[in-house]
């Protein structure tokens, strides 16, 4: 019986701090609106994709900005960056603008996107490898190293990080 449970742990899915995402599985799809156009998460398959529930108020949240915008610029057009606030429509696009941030917002004002990800605290930031599967998550403050090692990872670095590297509870 004890051997049966060990192999049943050692063989389960490692968990990624959020009920409804698992490990190298495409999370649920959802529209990012620009004003050029409507894309959806699922067409940025192809590169790695950084999505990041934020809000303004949350410090460690808007602190993690700085690090999203550099990891676009340092690693180009192979890394997209997504995030998503549920605050009421115009107050995370008024700081993004106010601090001359230019990444895509999905202002998430009904909060589904928040629920159909599981996310109930706040940072959280998933990394998606270029077939749009989850290969990282971090539930709570992500460093830049940490966000690197995660990109590295999803871009076929093995050695880069672990699945439950950035999981806080």
């Amino acid at each position: 019986m004890l051997a049966a449970l060990v192999l049943a742990a050692l063989t389960a899915p490692a968990q990624t701090g959020l009920a409804t995402i698992q490990y190298d599985a495409p999370p649920p799809n959802f529209a990012i609106a620009t004003a050029r156009k409507t894309t959806y998460l699922s067409d940025l398959r192809g590169r790695v994709v950084v999505v990041d529930f934020w809000a303004t108020w949350c410090d460690v949240c808007t602190a993690e900005l700085k690090d999203f915008v550099r990891a676009a610029s340092v690693f180009g057009k192979g890394v997209a960056v997504v995030t998503v606030s549920d605050e009421i429509p115009g107050v995370a696009s008024s700081y993004l603008e106010h601090w001359d941030i230019a990444l895509p917002l999905v202002e998430d004002e009904q909060g589904a996107i928040f629920r159909i990800y599981s996310v109930s605290k706040i940072p959280v930031t998933l990394v998606l490898d270029p077939a749009g599967a989850v290969s990282y998550v971090s539930v709570g403050g992500l460093s830049w190293q940490e966000l690197v090692q995660a990109i590295d990872r999803a871009q076929g670095d093995p050695t880069a990080s672990t699945h439950a590297a950035g999981v806080l509870q």
